[in-house]
Parts: structure tokens; C-alpha cells; sequence
């Protein structure tokens, strides 16, 4: 496995990637009940965005760059306070000069009860990701393919939580793998929540993943779709989406309301748009 995050980290999908895991993990704090997030494709967990290959990119500042300069309104901005709080703990007195992945921001957001189980399969990123959580008890990482942990690691024995799935996509298959992924875990766990996120890109290949989602039998599934352009003539990233089971009550309305303030930010020449729809069972409020 050759993808490194560290070219993309902090662009325009982490941001709605990482808007939408805060939302949700801050619901599952409203109850004193321990819950547990597993991050299935973990990443290393902090990237350096002066770095030479942050650099070569340069995709953050059209993504958390353009966010932490805009003047957002004041819903969206609370809504959104927690999770650029925690950018913004990286700021070293120049601006942000580094940018947390999933596993710190979960982390970083976790109560005393809370564990955060971490699965990274890149060798050298398991290895930096655990240092990053090293004499940690509440956060363990194991260096694992991410989709074997969907059976050996559920149901969690906490009960309540979340799993996180968001390969890298540089491989054939991944869709199928992630529907298929889901109804396995599913089976397993049918009460907790799950996250796919996944790029917009192929075209043909998001809407086969979203007529086997609705096809799967699984109630709740609803899908959270951010573009920044219509669709490129050439394959291009143009956009992202969350495929969540068990969307927590009102997480559907606050996420509508983070990516129509994130819009006009985000989007290119005023082109961009984002969708929640539900796409099989009960409604994402029910």
C-alpha cells in the first residue's frame, strides 16, 4: 500500500470528512454511557503542513486554509467549533502549521470512559501513529487491515459507538468492499453507527455503491454528499460522501447546515453544492 494522506490532508474532504465524524462523536457524549470509536484506516495521525509533500499540493489551503480565514455565521460556526478548535490547538503562533487526522481529533474529544481503537495497515504510519497515543489507556492502535477489524473487533463492549471506514482508494474494488464491508458488520452490530466515507470521483462507481446500499436491507442509511465542481470531463476529485448507518437524531440538520455555510467557502466560483438524503428505512430523524 503506497497512499500517503500527507499530500491531501487538510483539503476540502478531510474538512467535511472531519465536520461530520465531530458531529457525530459529540452526539454520543449527551449520555454517560462509555462508548467506543474504531477508526478503521487510521492514517498517522498528524501531518505537517510545511512539509515538502503537504507543499507539492498544496490542497489545504483551498480546504481548512479557506475555512479557518472565513467569517461563518453563527450556527455553522458553533457547530463547527469543536472540531477547528482542535486545528487550531496546532497552530504554533504563524498559522496552522500542522493538521490532525481522524484518530487525534476522535481522541482529543473523548471523556474519561471513552476508548478509541486505532487500526493503521501502512507500516511506518502504524508506527507514527503510535507514538502519537504511546502510555495512552484510551486510545490503543494495532496495525491491521482496517477490514478485518470489522469482524474482529464487534461488537465493541461498550455498546454505543461508532466505526469510521475510510480507505485510501487506490485500489479496484473499494466500493464493493465497503457494502459488502457494512452488511457483514451489520450482521454483527446492527445498533451502532457507521461512516463510510468515500470520494466522488467515478461517477458510475458512487452510484453502483449507493444502489447496493439501498438494495442492502440495512434501515437508516443516509448519504452526505459535498461537491466543490459539477463533474469533471476528466476523473478528477469532485466531490465526497458519508454513508452513515444510525445517523444520530438532529446530526442530519446540523451537517445541512455546516455545508451550506461551507458552500460558498469551499466550492469553486460559487459551483458548489451538498445533499442529505436518506437512502434506505426510516428517516435519518426517526
Amino acid at each position: 500500500m503506497n497512499y500517503r494522506h500527507i499530500y491531501h490532508a487538510g483539503n476540502f474532504a478531510d474538512v467535511v470528512k472531519h465536520a461530520v465524524l465531530t458531529r457525530i462523536v459529540t452526539y454520543l457524549k449527551r449520555k454517560e454511557a462509555a462508548f467506543r470509536v474504531i477508526d478503521t484506516h487510521a492514517g498517522a495521525g498528524l501531518y505537517d503542513l510545511s512539509s515538502a509533500e503537504a507543499q507539492k499540493t498544496g490542497e489545504w489551503r483551498d480546504g481548512i486554509g479557506r475555512v479557518l480565514a472565513a467569517k461563518l455565521v453563527a450556527e455553522p460556526a458553533a457547530l463547527l467549533a469543536p472540531y477547528l478548535d482542535i486545528v487550531r490547538s496546532f497552530d504554533a503562533g504563524s498559522g496552522v502549521t500542522a493538521y490532525p487526522g481522524s484518530p487525534i481529533i476522535v481522541r482529543r474529544l473523548l471523556r474519561r470512559q471513552d476508548r478509541l481503537f486505532a487500526i493503521e495497515l501502512h507500516e511506518a504510519d502504524a508506527a507514527t501513529l503510535a507514538g502519537h497515543f504511546a502510555g495512552d489507556v484510551q486510545a490503543r492502535v494495532m496495525r491491521l487491515d482496517g477490514w478485518l477489524a470489522l469482524g474482529a473487533q464487534l461488537p465493541p463492549k461498550e455498546k454505543r459507538g461508532l466505526v469510521l471506514i475510510d480507505p485510501p482508494f487506490e485500489e479496484a474494488g473499494e466500493f464493493e468492499r465497503m457494502a459488502d464491508g457494512l452488511i457483514k458488520a451489520h450482521r454483527r452490530w446492527p445498533g451502532g453507527i457507521y461512516a463510510f466515507w468515500y470520494p466522488i470521483k467515478d461517477r458510475r462507481a458512487v452510484n453502483a455503491f449507493r444502489t447496493a446500499l439501498r438494495a442492502s436491507g440495512i434501515p437508516r442509511i443516509t448519504d452526505i454528499t459535498f461537491e466543490i465542481r459539477p463533474a469533471s470531463p476528466e476523473p478528477r476529485l469532485d466531490g465526497c460522501g458519508m454513508a452513515v448507518v444510525n445517523l444520530p437524531f438532529g446530526v442530519d440538520r446540523e451537517c445541512a447546515a455546516i455545508l451550506a455555510a461551507l458552500r460558498p467557502v469551499l466550492g469553486e466560483a460559487g459551483a458548489g453544492r451538498f445533499g442529505v438524503e436518506v437512502l434506505s428505512g426510516e428517516s435519518a430523524g426517526a
